[in-house]
Parts: structure tokens; C-alpha cells; sequence
């Protein structure tokens, strides 16, 4: 299996492209020589990666808020895609608090935009919804979420997910038939993601890279919380494989996945900062842990990847030294030249395919 002659020449419609997950995404499927047309809003930070890198210029660049049911649903029967990627969402916890309609509108309602789009679409397509790890009821007990454990949140965001995956569910039950219907959907679900060219609000690394790379120090809330972080090509390498193991296996349409590190790679957020440490001058951060400075967030939240291993030969290629290692390159190389970080990112991309390769993993060869 070689992703790159499954992609090359397809029409591939990625939703959310402007944004971190996005962006990578974008330039992955392009460097299999795929044509990419986007759907999304104006990057929310700046800087952002899709305008660094200048990725305009190379796909079709559709600036549509996926709330907007008729653009979607023109976009999508006009595109005519090979392959859908549905990451357009509100991803931020701490902003869902403070914007619960516009969160639950957007990923709830957004993400029904798209399926009922792709229910008026009558070629062969395989749709891959990406939600979040943050959709399951957590109770933060020690052993990774499974695909078929309960679903919810406590916080507007996570509850959204839950949502979402649901009204997937439903959908797929009630307009995609398994064993006829031309449009394959699935979801997949991943959380703590980092890499280079993430610059959104209240994410550690971002805070890191922004303190630190203007001398400042950076603020902990929790420095105790446990995650499972992973390098944003780790669930993307997932997603690009669970749509090309769907266009072959229909038994896979209407199945949740997960897409996670190893099992012991969990470290906390102290852990995190002081590797990033390492690979920078001059830094500091301050422990806020004992104030209150935001609302709820969780202590530990890990998935269990058994069902990716199994039926799509997926597991995660990076230890966590080189996942700390490759997002601090990405950031000092931006910092050093901005203008070549392009360049940048696409030999991360071969870095972490020859890793994948060397490790023998399926998709890679």
C-alpha cells in the first residue's frame, strides 16, 4: 500500500484547510500530487501556517463558513471530490465557555452541513469526519477510551464532539446504507496535537514559542495534567489511511477510530515545556496551578488505538523526544527564516514518512 498512488490526480475537498491540522494536511496531500480545494474561514491567528507558507497559491481556496449549508452544499456537488476531509470545527475548550452557541453551531450544525451535503452527491467518494479525543464522557480513569465507550463532556466543546459523532451516527444509518451507498463515511477522533505552525490561543506550545521567542514567561494553569501528545502528522498519517482503507472495505463505513501515540506515552505538561526547554535560550515559566484562572479543564484524557492497529495497520511512528524535537525545529527554523518555512514543513513530512517506513508500517511502503 503506497498512499501517494492513491491520492495523485483525486480531487480531495479538506474542510478547515487554513487551520493547524489543516494546513499540514493541505500540503501532504499535494505533495502526493493531489488536487486540494479547501474550504474555510480567514486563518484565526497570526501568524498562521497556511499563510506562511503561502498555500493559497497552490489549491483552490474556498473562504466559506461551514455554518453556511447552500455554499457548502454548492461547493461540494461543484468540487466533485475523491476524498473528503471534514476538520472544520470551533477547537478551542476555553473559547467554547465563552462562545457555546457559535461552538455547538459549528460543529454540531457544520458537520451536518457536510453530510447533508455529500447526501445530494451520487459519485464514489470516502469521506473521512474528524471530531476529537475530547469526545468522550471523561472520568479520567487510567486506561485509553475505546470507540464504543459513552460519549459527552462537561465542557461546551467536548459536548459538541459528543454531539457531532452522534448526528454522524444517525446519518449514516439513515441516508448511507452500508453496502450501497457511493459516499463512505467514517470519524476519527485524536486530541493533543502538536507540531510546528500552531499558533491558536491557550495551547502550551504556542504559549511556549510566543513567551519565549520575545523573552517572556510562559504561564502553566495546569503544569500537572497528563496527555498523550502527539505530533500532528502522527493522526494525519491515520486519517490518510482510513480513507484509503475505505474505498476498499465497506464493512469500515459508519466506524469511529481512534488515532493516538503508545500507550506509555503519557507526560505531563511540565514534562512538555521542559523538553521544549532544551532546544531553547533563555527560558522560564511561572506554576499558576494554585490560582484560579480558567474554568474546568481535565487531569488525564488518553485513547486506546487497538481497533486502527487491527483493521488498518495504523500505529503511531514518533516517541515523544522526537515529536518534542521536530516541533521545536519547526519553530526555530520559522523564527530564523520565516520565509523558507515551507520548505520546512514539507521535509518534516518526508522526515516522518522515512520514520514510518523504517518501522515498516503499511502506509509508508
Amino acid at each position: 500500500m503506497n498512499l501517494d498512488s492513491y491520492f495523485k490526480n483525486k480531487k480531495v475537498l479538506v474542510t478547515g484547510h487554513t487551520g493547524f491540522k489543516g494546513s499540514w494536511l493541505i500540503t501532504w496531500l499535494q505533495l502526493m500530487g493531489a488536487e486540494v480545494a479547501g474550504i474555510g474561514l480567514d486563518p484565526l491567528s497570526s501568524p498562521s501556517h497556511f499563510e506562511v507558507g503561502n498555500m493559497k497559491e497552490s489549491i483552490r481556496d474556498l473562504r466559506i463558513d461551514i455554518r453556511d449549508s447552500v455554499s457548502i452544499e454548492k461547493a461540494v456537488l461543484e468540487i466533485k471530490p475523491d476524498f473528503v476531509f471534514h476538520l472544520a470545527a470551533q477547537a478551542l475548550v476555553r473559547k467554547s465557555y465563552l462562545n457555546p452557541l457559535e461552538t455547538w453551531d459549528t460543529n454540531v450544525m457544520g458537520t451536518l452541513n457536510v453530510l447533508e451535503a455529500l447526501r445530494k452527491y451520487d459519485s464514489p467518494c470516502s469521506c473521512v469526519i474528524i471530531t476529537s479525543d475530547k469526545c468522550y464522557d471523561n472520568v479520567e480513569w487510567i486506561w485509553g477510551y475505546r470507540e464504543n465507550d459513552a460519549l459527552g463532556g462537561p465542557d461546551p466543546y467536548s459536548a459538541s464532539k459528543g454531539a457531532a459523532e452522534l448526528a454522524i451516527k444517525s446519518h449514516i444509518k439513515s441516508y448511507f446504507p452500508k453496502h450501497s451507498s457511493q459516499v463512505r463515511i467514517v470519524s476519527a477522533r485524536a486530541g493533543n496535537v502538536i507540531g510546528g505552525g500552531d499558533w491558536s490561543e491557550d495551547r502550551i506550545i504556542p504559549d511556549c514559542v510566543k513567551a519565549w521567542s520575545s523573552n517572556q514567561s510562559v504561564d502553566l494553569r495546569n503544569p500537572n495534567a497528563t496527555r498523550p501528545w502527539q505530533h500532528v502528522l502522527e493522526p494525519l498519517s491515520g486519517y490518510l489511511t482510513l480513507a484509503v482503507k475505505l474505498l476498499a472495505n465497506p464493512e469500515l463505513h459508519g466506524e469511529p477510530f481512534n488515532f493516538g501515540p503508545l500507550a506509555n506515552q503519557n507526560h505531563s505538561v511540565l514534562e512538555l515545556v521542559q523538553k521544549m526547554s532544551e532546544y531553547w535560550d533563555m527560558v522560564k515559566w511561572r506554576d499558576l496551578s494554585k490560582e484560579k484562572t480558567g474554568p474546568y479543564e481535565s487531569g488525564l484524557l488518553k485513547l486506546n488505538c487497538d481497533k486502527a492497529l487491527a483493521l488498518l495497520k495504523w500505529t503511531a511512528v514518533l516517541g515523544f523526544e522526537d515529536t518534542v524535537k521536530l516541533t521545536a525545529e519547526w519553530y526555530k527554523s520559522y523564527y530564523r527564516h520565516p520565509n523558507d518555512i515551507l520548505k520546512t514543513t514539507v521535509d518534516q513530512i518526508k522526515q516522518y514518512q522515512s520514520f514510518a517506513k523504517n518501522k515498516g508500517l503499511e502506509w509508508a511502503s
